[in-house]
């Protein structure tokens, strides 16, 4: 077994959840298309209540902000007047949510209008979040070795919170420190990785990022954090040079954690 070590100054471990936590094939075919098929149902159901009206008004925004972009599907805004037919409204913000999925968009408004659908679904346990078996009892070994454990993903904080709450492991919430999404910043931005050890308290080279996305990884080592490329059934391939430029890992397993964490 290939054996990386954690340089001595790590304290904290970073991990992303696609592809590194979780199996892409999790993400790709059964979160989203729920999703896809769910959305219409999801929204006449709930079209009343004043949450799902604050994702519609932010997926409106979006629209708005999107509106340049070729494609762009637009959600009128409502008369206000009460006599809006919500049938065609609904339609509008279907049509949105498939445009963006289509081009497998990121933005907070998709996200978050996601987040609600996937707690609603866990919840009602139509579905349990998998992750790799290497996962859970390396996480338990490194907290029992005194290492902190973030999560970073595009996901969501609450989606990430219903993965890990709601897994075929059980809760596993507890194993978790912290969560962070793209509201503190992109993953492919260096900027991000500076926010998040200001926002743990850290040095960005106290910090082991984990992630199988190479963009991720080089934005994380401008910041002067650790990483690791995580090699998984599904995932992306690697050029040579990524191969040859990052420490790569096919399980957690094989980090060795410093004798002094």
């Amino acid at each position: 077994m290939v054996v990386l070590s954690v340089p001595a100054e790590v304290t904290v471990i970073l991990l992303d959840i696609e592809g590194t936590t979780t199996p892409i094939a999790f993400v790709k075919d059964i979160l989203f298309p729920y999703v896809k098929e769910n959305v219409k149902e999801y929204l006449q159901t709930h079209w009343e209540e004043e949450e799902c009206q604050q994702d519609v008004s932010l997926l409106r925004k979006q629209a708005e902000e999107d509106s340049h972009l070729d494609g762009a599907v637009p959600i009128p805004a409502a008369s206000g007047s009460g006599a809006d037919d919500p049938r065609w409204m609904i339609q509008a913000v279907v049509d949105n949510v498939y445009w963006q999925m289509s081009l497998d968009r990121k933005t907070t408004a998709l996200k978050q209008l996601q987040g609600h659908m996937w707690r609603a679904a866990f919840k009602a346990g139509h579905m349990k979040a998998e992750f790799f078996e290497d996962v859970v009892p390396a996480v338990r070994k490194w907290r029992e070795a005194g290492m902190k454990v973030y999560v970073y993903s595009s996901g969501s904080v609450e989606a990430q919170k219903l993965l890990f709450g709601h897994s075929t492991e059980g809760d596993i919430l507890e194993l978790v420190d912290g969560h962070f999404d793209t509201k503190i910043g992109h993953k492919v931005e260096s900027e991000s990785y500076r926010k998040i050890a200001s926002s743990i308290g850290c040095s960005t080279n106290n910090i082991l990022f984990l992630t199988d996305v190479s963009r991720e990884a080089g934005a994380a080592e401008e910041a002067d954090v650790h990483v690791a490329v995580v090699v998984r059934p599904g995932n992306a391939g690697l050029t040579d040079d990524e191969k040859t430029h990052f420490s790569l890992i096919t399980s957690f397993s094989e980090l060795c954690l410093p004798s002094s964490a």
